[in-house]
């Protein structure tokens, strides 16, 4: 008898090592985050893996752009692809609109925890598509203002606060850009005046500072927005014009302009503060930098943004389970509430608990920067706009050459306007 009690004991004790195996819940990740961001989602979820037990993340990064999002359409098609994928919010409407992305219901973000509460409004409200959600933010990344203080404060436009003064307004903002450019070596501000990338993001900051919209319904540019958009873009023209923003700038030698001290300020992404932090950190930027929003050079603040963000794919024929639903959300869940580490790649959290904290309110210069999230305009809500989207193409064949003196302003929106509104029949 004492021998049955011990084999069946035995039994028990592997029948529920069997079933503590089989509870174990796999999540298939896709990402395309490479270069500082990849470096510490690879740590983030490498933490997960460790502190949950329960669920085993594998993840896979692919790549950036066009190849990621082709490659996750095709593959929910057939019913293929992962659990959860990293996701720009203004590609959200294209994937909606192809079938890619399946909605996330409110009694299921309810039951996960989540709540528009703890997101900024325009950025809970840009993960959705006609009312219904489809992502959950997971952080906020815009373009700022990069600043060398050591050369403002000689001119006289550094407060005693170590921020900038005096940029606010067009006319304020050029007499500074000229006071700062004293010759071929020392110009106002550098911008990638070769990427169209960065072009579109100044030049719908400007659009979005004189309260203007690039999609109105179904009408792009419609009545005084075409003046508007005109507006931002002469604006844009007039630096490259009168000396004060280097032309054909690519990228690359942008920002080493200003880490050279070539050019007293620097319009970018938040993603190039790690470049500033580790160069200062290492000795050999030279100078005290900081970063701010980008200065009210027109009527109201505004400032172009995206947000990296979590969604699932709508994989035909082979939907989640709610077993796995439930493991997806709680993976995006534990990553919004440890996204403190993520902003040390310049991000701001998009949890709102994160970012009012006290640890996130002593990060520079996120912190400082972190103000424009109350007023961040998102890309329009249109299946031609987002990273890598037509707009983007017009961007680059329009805007870019007009930014640069080649061409006029207003032919340029006028072009790009007739080009895009032909893509939205």
């Amino acid at each position: 008898m004492r021998g049955l009690m011990t084999k069946a004991l035995a039994t028990a004790a592997l029948l529920a090592l069997t079933v503590g195996a089989q509870a174990k819940e796999t999540v298939v990740w896709w990402d395309f985050l490479s270069g500082g961001d990849g470096v510490r989602m690879k740590s983030l979820l490498d933490q997960f893996n460790k502190e949950n037990p329960d669920i085993d993340i594998q993840a896979t990064t692919l790549e950036w752009g066009v190849p990621f999002y082709t490659k996750v359409q095709t593959s929910a098609a057939i019913g293929q692809g992962p659990d959860v994928m990293t996701y720009h919010l203004s590609r959200l409407p294209l994937g909606v609109s192809t079938g890619t992305l399946r909605e996330l219901t409110p009694d299921e973000l309810k039951a996960a925890g989540f709540s528009g509460d703890n997101y900024a409004p325009a950025n809970w409200k840009a993960a959705q598509v006609d009312g219904k959600q489809y992502a959950i933010p997971f952080d906020i990344h815009s373009i700022i203002l990069y600043y060398n203080k050591d050369l403002l404060k000689k001119a006289g436009l550094l407060g005693d606060d170590g921020l900038p003064k005096g940029l606010d307004g067009a006319a304020n903002f050029e007499a500074a850009l000229a006071k700062l450019t004293t010759g071929p070596d020392q110009v106002g501000l550098s911008i990638p005046t070769a990427d169209n990338g960065t072009i579109w993001r100044v030049f719908y900051t400007l659009l979005g500072q004189q309260g203007g919209e690039f999609i109105t319904g179904d009408k792009v540019l419609d009545g005084a927005n075409a003046d508007k958009a005109t507006k931002a873009l002469a604006e844009m023209a007039k630096w490259t014009k009168e000396g004060w923003v280097p032309k054909q700038t690519e990228y690359p030698a942008s920002i080493a302009m200003f880490t050279s001290g070539k050019a007293a300020m620097h319009i970018n992404g938040v993603w190039e503060v790690p470049t500033m932090t580790d160069l200062a950190k290492n000795g050999k930027l030279g100078f005290e930098w900081g970063a701010v929003q980008i200065p009210v050079i027109f009527d109201q603040p505004a400032t172009w943004a995206d947000s990296h963000s979590f969604a699932i794919p709508d994989r035909k024929g082979n939907e989640i389970s709610p077993e796995k639903l439930k493991a997806v959300l709680s993976v995006i869940k534990w990553m919004n509430e440890h996204s403190l580490f993520w902003a040390t790649a310049g991000h701001i959290p998009a949890y709102l608990p994160v970012t009012n904290s006290e640890d996130f309110k002593k990060m520079e210069p996120n912190a400082t920067y972190s103000s424009l999230s109350k007023t961040a305009v998102f890309d329009p809500s249109s299946k031609i706009a987002g990273v890598a989207s037509p707009i983007y193409d017009a961007a680059s064949n329009y805007f870019m050459p007009a930014a640069n003196g080649d061409g006029e302003p207003a032919d340029a929106i006028s072009a790009a306007k007739d080009e895009l509104q032909g893509l939205m029949e």
